[in-house]
């Protein structure tokens, strides 16, 4: 039985693999799960950018201010999040993982908080939310030398048909092995983001306006685990 937590010393580059591979599945539910939240609470995607692109697209056209300001919002915020994570992995090289985890954490939970106590505009709600989803989208951004999208799945929808084809294409039995793992991979990434999804369509009626405690508390669960293993950025 693998132990939870792997010691520098003992994480060879298989195990790294393994543990990247739980931390994917473990972020596209969180990710899922706070993606379906923004289309039930405020009809708009805060981690799915091709639909809030579309929406946009379809707005601008039949002047509708207010999708046009909700799909601008989300896709800008989620870009600086993304931006923002991706300073942040250069700057903190070793640890930017669990960094990240924490700061998405901390972000949930005081947004959770603040909501409790006032009512927060629409705006600003998919502005931190956006933000925050486009932050943990740079958490996991491959396993192994497979890239994937912990936060959106139509990339990985598209690399999962992809390395399947490539797969029942191949006759070289190294190679069928490696597309087999992608396929299987990418596939346990799309059954964390829609099990998320389920998720929270049964969990906001229960938690009410404290719907944003649940991820929160994953990405600190996250933190704690990451902090105790080695993990190749």
């Amino acid at each position: 039985m693998d132990h939870p937590c792997v010691k520098p010393n003992n994480l060879d580059s298989k195990e790294s693999v393994r543990i990247q591979e739980r931390l994917a599945i473990y972020l596209a539910f969180i990710a899922g799960y706070i993606d379906a939240t923004g289309l039930i609470k405020w009809k708009i995607y805060v981690s799915f950018m091709s639909g809030n692109t579309t929406q946009l697209g379809v707005a601008l056209s039949t002047d509708k201010d207010g999708v046009i300001m909700t799909s601008g919002i989300a896709i800008s915020c989620f870009l600086l999040g993304i931006y923002a994570g991706a300073c942040l992995s250069l700057w903190k090289k070793t640890d930017y993982q669990i960094f990240t985890c924490y700061i998405v954490s901390f972000m949930l939970t005081c947004y959770t908080i603040i909501a409790y106590i006032y009512t927060i505009h629409i705006g600003s709600s998919i502005a931190i939310i956006g933000f925050s989803t486009g932050l943990m989208n740079t958490i996991v951004t491959a396993v192994g030398n497979q890239k994937v999208n912990t936060d959106f799945v139509t990339g990985t929808l598209n690399s999962l048909a992809r390395n399947t084809a490539m797969f029942s294409m191949t006759k070289d039995k190294m190679e069928r092995q490696q597309y087999k793992t992608h396929a299987y991979h990418l596939s346990l990434v799309w059954i964390g983001f829609i099990s998320g999804a389920y998720t929270a369509s049964l969990m906001l009626d229960a938690l009410r306006n404290w719907f944003l405690i649940l991820p929160a508390l994953l990405l600190l669960i996250a933190g704690l685990w990451l902090s105790c293993c080695t993990i190749k950025p």
